[in-house]
């Protein structure tokens, strides 16, 4: 199992979190689906419980502040000095949705939008430093952002964390991989709504590998989710899209090694 124990270089995808009416119902459910153990929640920190797969952490779900808001995954990018970067989201056209502040001894964060209004985080590492394990059964595996400018979307992102586009032609016209500035394989993808129905917000989506999409669609099914699309084949492994049982959607595929960059250190 690839494991990750020193901060992630910055700009890298490196940590999803959810927020959720009711956690343990949650946690019951990625655990059927993705097979995350759970800590138990921390009330210092307002009942936030990391998910892990064999010791190793993977993403975190946390209790609702807002009632009533939809439920979704937010996406963090690491970041060595969250002020500053923050700083950049502003000047680059973006918006700076929840100040930097410190999460106790664990790191500094803060949300911010970009200009077409996708919401994502910074996590600037102190004690943790974020997924230790990725591109792995139960990590993440992959990032997408849908955009309704995705043009706007990569010239913002670009600015702020140096990443380089490169075009992904089975994709379509403005679907593109970006990658660190050191040029280091694809991190994610951004592009366009893809059909997605009208007045859907920009957003980002996350994609967690698992062992077995089949059988991963069918604990999602048993566990109160919904299957958005079921498994089909594509040139990177099997897919399927699913909907927790709180309304928040995320992908799953089977990680293929060949296809994944080395992310161990």
């Amino acid at each position: 199992m690839s494991l990750r124990t020193s901060p992630w270089p910055a700009g890298t995808p490196c940590w999803a979190d959810l927020a959720v009416p009711d956690v343990p119902a949650a946690t019951a459910f990625y655990s059927a689906v993705l097979g995350w153990a759970f800590s138990e929640p921390d009330e210092s920190f307002g009942g936030y419980v990391i998910g892990s797969v064999e010791g190793a952490a993977a993403a975190g779900i946390g209790p609702q502040q807002q009632p009533g808001m939809p439920a979704a995954w937010t996406l963090y990018f690491a970041g060595d000095d969250a002020d500053a970067t923050a700083r950049a989201v502003k000047e680059a056209g973006g918006e700076v949705l929840l100040q930097p502040g410190d999460v106790g001894p664990l790191g500094r964060m803060f949300i911010g939008a970009d200009p077409s209004g996708a919401a994502f985080g910074v996590w600037q590492a102190g004690t943790h430093i974020g997924a230790g394990i990725v591109n792995e059964p139960g990590g993440l595996s992959w990032e997408d952002l849908r955009s309704s400018d995705p043009d706007a979307a990569r010239a913002f992102y670009t600015a702020v964390f140096g990443f380089v586009a490169e075009p992904l032609e089975m994709a379509g016209p403005d679907y593109t991989t970006f990658s660190s500035a050191a040029g280091e394989a694809p991190l994610g993808g951004m592009g366009g709504m893809f059909g997605a129905p009208e007045r859907t917000p920009s957003h980002w989506l996350v994609y967690f590998g698992v062992t077995d999409v089949t059988s991963a669609v069918q604990a999602a099914r048993s566990s109160g989710g919904a299957v958005l699309a079921e498994r089909f084949e594509t040139p990177f492994g099997p897919m399927a899209a699913l909907r927790d049982p709180a309304g928040a959607v995320f992908w799953i595929t089977e990680p293929a090694a060949t296809q994944q960059p080395d992310r161990t250190g």
